[in-house]
């Protein structure tokens, strides 16, 4: 822990002693949770009166999260005992179960809400071998949704073509034409980096495939020869060409082998991927009705799914755990809200929130009266605040909410809008989304890799992540006002260009559906 972190435990534990009733003590001070003080009564809460209040919430909150509790040993059983989690996959309908019961057993009403996911998929034995001039291994593991090749593989050069921009291509000449194409990447360290690796592939994809070339072999962006699996293909559906993810060590082996002997490197690839027809899946779905206007909704989430190299603990079981545990703190209290909390764990996030879109189709009925859409899905590296989704207009409600855990430092939000997880659809609907602004911590060297395990998880962390995300809820769910409103399509319009939003549509092949309304509010 960071020895600022350290004092301010140290202090919040010294008050907070002194103002909790006894029975709400949190644990010792060997825990070492940063727990900050109880806001006075009648500072600016949920609401305007008495027990309802954010900072008698957060009072009550706080040591049901904190202290001893199922949260670990539910973390256990999805990652050490289900395992890596594909939608689609009898880990899925495992993972489904566990949500069912831990909702449960923590006493909050569940039901599970099917939906259809377009394909399945499961990776056959990849290999590849070269031919010469030099034969060594290249360790690789396909992309999620790559079609098969075609039965005894493909035999073909391998073509270095960098980074794959129009000119690297343009150097290739017409060498792509029935190659194996060798993409290169940058070691990623940031979330710029990360989300990079979703936004150039499509366009080198399109290339590829209209300059003819039989598949492409994408150089890991972690050391270590850590595999790891990624879709480029974002609607659940096959993707357009075979791919395969080539330990970062191994690929780069490959490309000194083709610039010392151009164009004669030759491979064997074969990746005999398994692709089954349209499944169905389903969404957990936890809920704590409101006493005052039941049919307002606020809506915490995270998905359940995850790839299966590791066993999907920081991406995303962490999370996953977390909205149950915050179910369990929130029902524990005794306090109800004023408005309804659902708590949804999301399938098909991994194939380009699937789950979540499904979701949001099934209750367009109900998208005027969800006031907030609240997702987590970064793993466990300290929260700093959440992103808005473009919205200033709901700023100052967050603020408000958040005030008693103001110490904390996770009350400073941005208005960013991107794709990326289950907030998706819920923005382009209009509805308020609020995502979790979070520190990259130790997220993106183990994500989507064989290294994401239970090990990874910061327990301490996570229990102050579910108090937080339990406030919010808690605190959107009960105030005397409304929190923001449902956008229009025109507003939305706005919302799209002015966020860069609008970009990222047409880069991932969202913008045609957008613009006819076959996802996202309708003109």
């Amino acid at each position: 822990m960071r020895p600022r972190a350290i004092l301010l435990a140290f202090l919040f534990l010294c008050i907070l002693g002194s103002r909790l009733p006894a029975g709400a003590q949190l644990p010792p001070a060997k825990k070492d949770p940063l727990i900050p003080t109880q806001a006075t009564q009648g500072s600016a809460g949920c609401s305007t009166t008495g027990a309802s209040s954010c900072a008698q919430a957060a009072a009550k909150i706080l040591p049901i999260v904190m202290g001893a509790s199922p949260l670990e040993e539910n973390l256990r059983r999805l990652t050490d005992e289900v395992g890596g989690r594909v939608t689609g996959t009898p880990e899925m309908a495992r993972a489904v179960e566990w949500g069912v019961a831990a909702f449960r057993a923590a006493g909050v009403d569940v039901h599970a809400e099917k939906y259809t996911l377009p394909v399945t998929w499961s990776e056959g034995d990849t290999q590849l071998e070269t031919l010469g001039p030099v034969k060594f291994p290249v360790r690789l593991k396909a992309e999620g949704w790559s079609p098969a090749t075609p039965a005894g593989g493909i035999e073909a050069n391998v073509v270095d073509v960098g980074y794959a921009n129009e000119d690297d291509f343009a150097k290739a000449g017409g060498v792509v034409k029935g190659a194996i194409l060798l993409v290169h990447s940058d070691i990623g360290s940031t979330w710029a980096d990360l989300f990079n690796e979703y936004l150039r592939p499509p366009m080198i994809i399109d290339r590829a495939v209209r300059e003819g070339a039989a598949a492409i072999l994408w150089m890991g962006a972690r050391e270590r020869l850590l595999l790891y699996r990624h879709t480029n293909s974002l609607a659940g559906e096959i993707d357009k060409i075979p791919q395969a993810m080539a330990a970062r060590e191994d690929a780069m082996r490959l490309a000194r082998t083709i610039a010392a002997y151009p164009g004669k490197v030759r491979v064997r690839f074969h990746m005999p991927n398994k692709i089954g027809g349209p499944i169905e899946q389903e969404n957990v779905v936890g809920e704590i009705r409101g006493y005052e206007r039941p049919d307002e909704i606020v809506i915490l989430g995270a998905h359940l799914d995850s790839w299966e190299l590791g066993t999907g603990a920081l991406d995303n079981g962490c999370n996953a755990a977390l909205v149950i545990e915050a179910a369990r703190a929130i029902k524990a209290t005794g306090l109800l809200p004023r408005r309804t909390i659902r708590f949804v764990l999301f399938s098909g996030e991994e194939q380009g929130t699937v789950g979540s879109f499904e979701y949001v189709k099934a209750h367009r009925t109900e998208l005027d009266k969800i006031r907030a859409m609240i997702t987590f899905d970064a793993g466990i590296g300290r929260v700093t605040g959440y992103s808005l989704g473009g919205r200033r207009d709901i700023e100052a409600g967050v603020r408000e909410v958040l005030k008693p855990l103001e110490s904390w430092g996770a009350n400073n939000h941005t208005y960013d809008a991107s794709f990326g997880t289950d907030n998706f659809d819920f923005l382009l609907e209009g509805v308020p989304t609020l995502v979790a602004n979070q520190e990259e911590a130790n997220y993106l060297p183990n994500y989507h890799a064989a290294s994401d395990t239970m090990d990874k998880v910061d327990i301490r962390e996570l229990k102050l992540h579910t108090a937080l995300a339990a406030l919010t809820a808690w605190g959107i769910a009960d105030r005397a006002e409304p929190f923001g409103k449902r956008l229009t399509r025109a507003e939305l319009d706005v919302l799209v260009k002015e966020t860069g939003l609008g970009q990222q549509l047409k880069v991932l092949g969202y913008w045609n559906a957008w613009q006819s309304g076959k996802r996202g509010r309708k003109p």
